[in-house]
């Protein structure tokens, strides 16, 4: 029966993709659903952004490991990067009447600062979408025995299909149909494991000393990797394509900051029942956590193994739902830089239904990718952090600097990305090696591309 509902789930999905085409009469369409997205729609597309794979089995299994300080990243960086949206960016964004972030670049700093910023966002994701699609197939896996390499396949069709046919209009829709399943579906998953294991009283007695604390030691390294882990979703994810462009699909200005605060509540609400969940689950049954040689698989052996099969039927319908609608979001995001930012030039005389077909060309090229990446790397962790850093370490700076002051000119910006990811890259080599501690490359980078904004700068004054 879990097995039908599966299917009969992904099917819906790729039928409300389709269903959504028919809303499709232009690339704008196609890119921010017309800009017509009211408030429920904005924000259960703007919470959907990252509620995906890593939140509900790599967060779950990080916070069993590690308690709170495990999570900083991912939920409550993630909820602080919506708060700042709302707060400070999605107003002077949407004002500009952009497709991407990266025409930000262009009409703040120049064509080159443009290329530069698209080239380096794009790869980014690639990462992102793999691990969503990786961890589709793991649960095809776990419930069917579906091989992994077929189940990314498989999954890779089933996005780029709904994807491919409704663009924003489809992400939009199924975001909010998808929504509604993951709060019921981890509402009731929750309030039954708490009932079993006697209160939340009992369940957190078991837990080791200072499971719960929420800030670091006062070491230089543990304050450290606190920041950068609050950072790398929480500064690093205001400058993506993913997060900017369901932002500014909102019909006006007021909704597209009212939906990023709204998302960042219902967002850190949600995003705790996991974690709930998942220490319930390890409470209960102590001999199946230890079995698991993969620790994100621990949730669904449990709900497999243990609970009734409409409970299972509720949990893999939440699973699913959260992982398609991070994965679909993910996949259009690069797709519309791909086109805008990086053919499109190539083709000044573009008229609209062209410039469509180029936006859909370029979603089967990012699926295409991602699917490669996901074949050949399938553990989700290290897929998802990829790509969690480079928009930190390359964009944020140029992003602040150049929208809330006029000093920084294009090769201060230029600068900042170029110096931001070499210098990210060889801390990240040095991580490896133990020469540094583990998150101080994203410390590093920053540092880093702030430097490349005053050298980048001093060149052009110089001249």
């Amino acid at each position: 029966m879990v097995i039908f509902f599966v299917f009969v789930y992904l099917l819906l999905n790729v039928a409300i993709g389709y269903w959504a085409s028919t809303w499709v009469k232009s690339s704008q369409d196609f890119a921010l659903a017309g800009k017509r997205l009211g408030l429920s729609l904005a924000t259960t597309s703007v919470f959907a952004t990252w509620f995906g794979a890593e939140t509900l089995l790599g967060s779950s299994s990080k916070f069993l490991e590690k308690g709170i300080l495990g999570v900083i990243e991912d939920p409550f960086g993630a909820s602080l990067c919506l708060m700042l949206i709302g707060a400070f960016f999605a107003r002077p964004l949407y004002r500009l009447n952009l497709w991407t972030f990266n025409d930000y670049f262009r009409i703040r700093f120049g064509v080159l600062a443009e290329r530069i910023s698209a080239w380096l966002i794009i790869p980014s994701y690639f990462g992102w979408v793999a691990g969503q699609l990786v961890a589709l197939a793991v649960i095809l896996n776990v419930l069917m025995g579906v091989p992994i390499v077929y189940g990314v396949v498989g999954c890779t069709l089933v996005v780029v299909f709904y994807t491919y046919f409704g663009g924003m209009w489809a992400v939009s829709i199924t975001d909010f149909a998808q929504t509604i399943c993951i709060v019921v579906g981890l509402v009731v998953v929750c309030a039954i494991l708490l009932l079993e294991v006697g209160g939340f009283e009992i369940m957190i007695a078991k837990t080791p000393e200072n499971f719960f604390k929420f800030y670091p030691d006062f070491t230089v390294v543990s304050v450290g990797q606190y920041m950068a882990s609050l950072m790398v979703i929480g500064l690093g994810s205001i400058p993506q394509q993913d997060m900017f462009q369901r932002v500014m699909s909102a019909k006006n200005e007021r909704i597209a900051v009212t939906a990023s605060y709204i998302g960042a509540g219902l967002y850190l609400s949600v995003a705790l029942l996991p974690l709930v969940i998942a220490l319930a689950s390890k409470t209960l049954y102590p001999e199946l956590f230890a079995q698991q040689k993969d620790a994100q698989l621990f949730l669904p052996m449990v709900i497999i193994t243990q609970m009734p099969e409409w409970v299972q039927i509720l949990f893999f319908g939440a699973l699913l739902s959260a992982i398609l609608s991070t994965a679909s979001g993910a996949m259009l995001a690069p797709a519309t830089v791909c086109s805008e930012n990086i053919l499109k030039p190539f083709f000044p005389n573009l008229n609209d239904k062209q410039h469509l077909q180029l936006l859909r060309v370029c979603v089967l090229i990012v699926g295409l990718f991602a699917m490669t990446l996901g074949l050949l790397n399938k553990n989700i962790h290290d897929l998802v952090s990829m790509s969690s850093a480079i928009s930190l370490v390359t964009l944020f700076m140029p992003l602040v600097l150049g929208l809330f002051g006029k000093w920084l000119n294009e090769n201060g910006a230029i600068g900042s990305m170029l110096f931001g990811m070499i210098i990210w890259i060889i801390a990240k080599t040095l991580e490896v090696n133990e020469v540094i501690p583990e998150g101080f490359p994203i410390l590093f980078g920053l540092l880093g591309s702030a430097l490349g904004c005053v050298i980048g700068n001093g060149i052009k004054e110089n001249k």
